[in-house]
C-alpha cells in the first residue's frame, strides 16, 4: 500500500500526471482541488492567493482523506500543491502538526511519498496560459513559487522535472517507486537477520 501526493505549484501538471499515473497503477486518484471549500475557489479566481488559515481545514481533509484510505489498505494518489513543509506535515500527521513547535517530522513521514513536479516559471506559465476553466488565477504563480519551500532530507519524497512528456513524467515516477520498493524489502530481509 502506497500514499502518494503529486505536489508543485499551479499549473505543474499535478492532476494530469496524477490521474495518468493512478490509471495506469489501478489505485485510487483524489484531486486536492475538489476539496477546496467555496470561499477559497472565489478567493483565487479573484487573484486572492491563500494564507495559512485558508489552507489548514482544506489540508486537515485532505489528511483524512490519505488515513481513511490507508487503513482499508488502499494505495492513493492526491494531486495538492503542498508548497510548505508544514503543509506537507499536515498531509502526513494531521491538525497537530499546525501545533508542533518543532520543525522536524515525525516517524509517520515515511508513510507519504511526495513526488514534486519542478519546472521553471517560464515553462509553468505557458502551460497557465493555455489551461481554461481553472478558477486559479494565472497571475497568482508568483505567490506560488514565492511560497514553494521544495521537499528536502529527511522529507520522503523525489523531484521529476517538467520538461519531459507527461508519459516519461509517469514512468520515472513509476521506476522510483519500484526501486523504492525493492529498497524497503531489501531493508525488511536485513532487519530480520
Amino acid at each position: 500500500m502506497v500514499l502518494l501526493v503529486v505536489m508543485g505549484v499551479s499549473g505543474s501538471g499535478k492532476s494530469t500526471v496524477g490521474s495518468h499515473l493512478a490509471a495506469k497503477l489501478g489505485w485510487k486518484f483524489y484531486d486536492a482541488d475538489d476539496y477546496h471549500p467555496t470561499e477559497n475557489t472565489k478567493k483565487m479566481a479573484q487573484g486572492i492567493p491563500l494564507n495559512d488559515q485558508d489552507r489548514i481545514p482544506w489540508l486537515c481533509k485532505l489528511h483524512d482523506i490519505l488515513m481513511r484510505e490507508e487503513s482499508a489498505g488502499q494505495s492513493v494518489i492526491l494531486a495538492c500543491s503542498a508548497l510548505k513543509k508544514m503543509y506537507r506535515r499536515i498531509l502526513v500527521s494531521g491538525g497537530d502538526a499546525v501545533y508542533s513547535k518543532s520543525d522536524q517530522l515525525d516517524s509517520a513521514t515515511g508513510k507519504v511519498l511526495f513526488i514534486h513536479l519542478d519546472g521553471s516559471m517560464e515553462l509553468i506559465a505557458s502551460r497557465l496560459e493555455k489551461r481554461r476553466g481553472h478558477f486559479m488565477a494565472p497571475e497568482l504563480l508568483q505567490s506560488q513559487f514565492d511560497t514553494l519551500e521544495p521537499p528536502s532530507a529527511p522529507e520522503n519524497f523525489i523531484t521529476v522535472s517538467l520538461e519531459k512528456s507527461v508519459s516519461e513524467i509517469v514512468s520515472e515516477i513509476e521506476k522510483s517507486l519500484h526501486l523504492e520498493k525493492c529498497f524497503s524489502r531489501a531493508v525488511s530481509e536485513l532487519d530480520a537477520h
